[in-house]
């Protein structure tokens, strides 16, 4: 049996001294293949209802209601509307009903998370109002806290964001690194441990619960009261299956234990009731779902790797239970990792050509599995932990060079519709939207590695005729090629965090911390699940993926996530804008 008690506030055109409130207890009292029978308990806490009630919700998995009783059903889409029968109209305080139903399921079948009785959210409270209206869309199963405060429009503007006191200290322990110790930066949960704080490389010491109560401390320092804490869901089954060096420690089938030892235990500790003053802002599977479409068969790039988890489902299936589990908790705002232009950019009709559309299209399959509706995604991150600059500040995808457009004959460019991120995630963003996802959402870019300054930086646009040095000595990022991803030498800091710097643009983060490895320059042993990527070795030629070009690695690298000082500094050294 299944149950589900719901918490949360909504009064919406509120009287005078009218007060709203009630609590649902959903049951699955039996369930075969293909269908079920449930009870749904609704009881009124506000003040009494006379002339009939009407209580909402929605099925997330494409549940259908085939009978009911014990009130009037009907269903449109994923709405199911029960109104009050004939002899039932009133409910008075403290009074309850139980519509009942039969149902049927393919797939799964999870318990709708929001309940609304005559058009208030029941949470198990009551709400007071005069003239105003309250709105609160917070949802949790039972024992778990909702979060505080009604979603905003963008979690960044008007708050300040989590600084992380580890990677603070290291920071500073640098020379020179105090003039960005207390810049904000993300929080990796990058394996079941990490969790709990069992001696991860990325949280040190410190859990989940140790960051949060952190948070709440920074949060309460505040006189606006308003704090953001980012952190990155990281673990997935065959996690990074067309590369080595972040491997992860589940195994491609183990999609149970991702969701009941990982997911599931996130959330709980995420939705506990000290915590729901903060915006918890969750990057959700970075280097997942794209590596779908570019990287399964019939692609060159394929990997045996990438095609198990195409068949398998199981990157949609734990992405889709994530969004759906995090987004239930109110004060979460779930951002989906969308790659970058370096991987996605390219939009073609022909199918072997088209990773920009292709992605779209797949990130949208998500919608409507384990609760993952829209309302659960608040944006996307681009550039996540790698290195393609905002903007390209001398030459366009649309420059003609010798008479030749530089999109076709550049090999930087090599057919690519973007030459900078915040193009990208621009486009990205209104694509996705085409898809199905909600009109409203924002987009994240890390700049935390993308400045490209330092003495190598171009000051001016070229003036050769040569389309491939026109693009080579024009471009300020300095990689061989931009597929590389791996401790890139020659990168810098870029932009500081900043909220709401361009249109639908919500913040520029620091989601990949500033001295963090990506990867191991040769096979380091280790008990992390970690292995060794030959794109993270300076010494290595190339593959299909990045164009057979050198890596561009930095040497002596540590694994991913442990601290690399040289990195560090040599960030700081070509910081854009400069230090």
């Amino acid at each position: 049996m299944a149950a589900l008690s719901v918490a949360g506030v909504v009064a919406s055109t509120a009287t005078a001294n009218a007060a709203a409130g009630c609590r649902v207890s959903y049951q699955i009292a039996n369930q075969w293949q293909g269908g079920f029978g449930a009870n749904v308990t609704v009881t009124n806490l506000g003040d009494a209802i006379s002339g009939g009630w009407t209580l909402e919700w929605d099925f997330a998995a494409g549940q259908t209601v085939q009978s009911g009783w014990n009130g009037e059903f009907s269903q449109s889409g994923t709405r199911v509307t029960v109104r009050n029968p004939s002899w039932s109209a009133n409910l008075g305080t403290g009074a309850s009903v139980t519509p009942g139903f039969n149902g049927s399921w393919t797939g799964s079948n999870p318990v709708p998370v929001q309940f609304r009785l005559n058009g208030t959210v029941c949470t198990g409270n009551v709400d007071t109002t005069t003239t105003t209206t309250t709105t609160t869309t917070t949802t949790t199963t039972t024992g778990d806290n909702p979060g505080g405060g009604p979603r905003v429009d963008n979690p960044y503007v008007g708050a300040g964001v989590y600084v992380n006191p580890q990677w603070s200290r290291q920071a500073a322990a640098e020379p020179g690194g105090s003039r960005i110790a207390n810049q904000p930066t993300g929080v990796w949960l990058d394996r079941i441990s990490a969790i709990t704080g069992n001696g991860s490389p990325t949280t040190g010491s410190m859990g989940l619960s140790d960051h949060l109560d952190e948070a709440e401390k920074q949060r309460a320092a505040r006189a606006d009261g308003q704090l953001v804490f980012q952190f990155v869901v990281y673990n997935l089954p065959g996690r990074d299956c067309a590369a080595l060096a972040s491997n992860g420690e589940l195994k491609a089938d183990e999609i149970g234990r991702y969701k009941s030892e990982y997911i599931d235990k996130i959330a709980e500790i995420v939705s506990r009731p000290e915590y729901s003053k903060l915006r918890i802002v969750s990057v959700i599977e970075i280097d997942s779902l794209p590596n779908l479409v570019t990287n399964v068969s019939p692609r060159v790039t394929a990997t045996p790797q990438c095609d198990t988890m195409k068949a398998n489902g199981n990157y949609i299936d734990g992405v889709s239970y994530a969004l759906g589990k995090l987004g239930a908790i109110g004060n979460v705002y779930n951002y989906i990792d969308a790659a970058h232009h370096g991987w996605i950019g390219w939009g073609d009709t022909n199918p072997q050509y088209d990773n920009f559309f292709a992605s779209a299209k797949l990130f949208a399959s998500v919608l409507g599995r384990n609760g993952a509706t829209k309302d659960k995604v608040h944006g996307f991150i681009t550039n996540t932990a790698n290195y393609s600059p905002l903007e390209e500040p001398y030459w366009t995808v649309d420059d003609h060079v010798g008479g030749r457009p530089v999109k076709e004959s550049a090999k930087w460019v090599d057919w690519n519709d973007f030459n900078g991120e915040l193009g990208f995630a621009t486009a990205f963003r209104t694509e996705l939207v085409k898809q199905g996802f909600d009109s409203g959402i924002g987009m994240l870019i890390d700049t935390s590695r993308n400045g490209w300054g330092g003495q190598n930086r171009p000051t001016a646009k070229s003036t050769s005729t040569n389309p491939d040095t026109y693009i080579d000595e024009s471009r300020i990022d300095r990689r061989f090629q931009k597929g590389n991803w791996c401790n890139q030498s020659g990168a810098g800091l870029g932009e500081r965090p900043k909220a709401a710097p361009k249109p639908n643009i919500d913040a520029y983060v620091w989601i990949k911390p500033p001295g963090e490895s990506d990867g191991s320059s040769t096979y380091i042993p280790n008990d992390e699940g970690k292995g060794f990527d030959r794109m993270c070795d300076p010494t290595y030629g190339g593959n299909a993926r990045n164009g057979y070009n050198m890596s561009g690695a930095l040497p002596d690298a540590p694994l991913s996530g442990h601290w690399f000082s040289a990195q560090f500094q040599e960030l700081m050294r070509n910081a854009y804008p400069a230090l």
